[in-house]
């Protein structure tokens, strides 16, 4: 590692984590199951799947807003909003915050959110063809505005500081983490509540992917439908979910005694500038953000023990992904072990680049890269080591996460094992 430890920048450090995800509300639920090989997917039954080619999704199943927050604020928000608010909580539990103590003018909230309350607007369309605009819910709008995540995480816990919501489609959680650390670093704030969170599942939604074909046709098992990098592939699962990591600046956490779980060593963004929906088929965009992080950190590819890549199991994203990563590592893309979360959760849009931040702090807390599920079949455009179907022990201490969304949006997250 080449890091320059001696330099003024401020160091940001992770030290609480909350998770609400298909494999299980908490962190340590999610780790389980992606380290066993278990998938979170299964038949759609949030919304009616009937007259769509996909059947299958990863949901937050059994989810219920009042395990976290009054009967009324829950019914005051958006499914996404939600589970924003129970993941922070179960966050700040973790991170051992005592805010009675702490100076809320200087928490803030940084989360990304792709789309808002799509199933809200859903229902009030529904309500405007069939009963006439004025009888329209009037909780709509602030149920359904992208920034009400961060709005009501500030508003529940009376954070008074530094707030940003990150709308970049699939990037959102990965750039909500990222961004979240620059505005510790340049001193806006000691303590920021980042991640992403998600909950489009509905009708509108799922026509929206099903029409440019996004999502996979399969009609089989559901845990097999996902398969990244898998010669098969034809298109990803929808999801939902929130992923919340604590940041401190490291003088804050030392300050109150903070169980350090890792830092965060670097961030990038890039936009590949080439189409609406499509990657780049080059690789060229996701490849900037993924240098532009390692020069953010100070590191070289050899560095990067681990790849926790987008891997949306479609077939552009994962060839493009594979090229991506050859460019910007060399040699050493044939020797870094990769796999995708998103083989087991689905693709939860915003929450997905949160959750998989969660995952890269697992494995380096446990040395263990968890497995790209279904992969049966090589794909000799993508011909890296995705570690298929089986966990594999690894010594980690530098991860690279991967995130790119919609609109050529990309971001890119270096999280490394904390050392004093």
């Amino acid at each position: 590692m080449i890091r320059d430890n001696k330099s003024n920048r401020k160091r940001v450090v992770i030290t609480g984590m909350g998770a609400m995800s298909p494999l299980g509300e908490s962190p340590e639920s999610l780790w389980s199951g992606l380290v066993a090989g278990k998938s979170g997917i299964d038949k759609m039954a949030i919304t009616d799947a009937t007259d769509f080619p996909c059947k299958f999704s990863g949901e937050v199943w059994g989810f219920d807003p009042t395990d976290y927050m009054d009967r009324k604020e829950a019914r005051r928000m958006g499914r996404f909003s939600q589970f924003a608010v129970a993941a922070t909580q179960q966050a700040l539990e973790n991170a051992g915050l005592d805010l009675q103590n702490e100076n809320r003018e200087r928490i803030g909230v940084v989360l990304g959110n792709g789309s808002g309350g799509y199933p809200e607007t859903e229902q009030a369309v529904r309500t405007l063809v069939s009963r006439g605009g004025m009888k329209i819910n009037p909780f709509y709008l602030p149920s359904m505005l992208c920034n009400m995540a961060a709005a009501n995480v500030s508003r529940l816990n009376r954070f008074y500081g530094y707030t940003n919501t990150i709308v970049t489609a699939c990037a959102s959680g990965t750039q909500g983490v990222g961004e979240a650390s620059e505005a510790i670093r340049r001193g806006a704030a000691d303590v920021i509540v980042s991640g992403g969170t998600e909950a489009g599942l509905c009708q509108l939604g799922q026509g929206g992917f099903n029409v440019i074909s996004a999502l996979t046709r399969r009609t089989d098992d559901p845990k097999k439908v996902s398969r990244p990098f898998d010669a098969d592939r034809d298109g990803f699962v929808p999801a939902e979910g929130a992923g919340v990591l604590i940041l401190e600046s490291l003088e804050h956490a030392i300050s109150r005694g903070a169980n350090i779980l890792a830092e965060i060593l670097g961030q990038a963004s890039s936009s590949d500038a080439f189409h609406l929906v499509q990657p780049d088929d080059k690789g060229f965009g996701a490849a900037r953000a993924i240098t532009w992080a390692l020069k953010d950190a100070g590191l070289l590819p050899g560095d990067i023990d681990y790849i926790n890549a987008h891997g949306t199991s479609t077939q552009l994203n994962d060839m493009a992904e594979t090229k991506a990563i050859k460019k910007s590592f060399g040699s050493n893309a044939y020797k870094v072990p990769i796999s995708s979360t998103k083989s087991m959760t689905g693709h939860a849009l915003g929450a997905a680049g949160a959750l998989e931040a969660i995952a890269c702090v697992k494995t380096i807390e446990n040395n263990t890269v968890h497995p790209t599920v279904n992969y049966e079949t090589k794909d000799e455009e993508c011909d890296l080591d995705y570690v298929p179907n089986k966990a594999r022990k690894v010594n980690v201490d530098i991860t690279l996460s991967n995130s790119f969304g919609f609109g050529g949006q990309n971001a890119c997250l270096i999280i490394g094992r904390f050392n004093d």
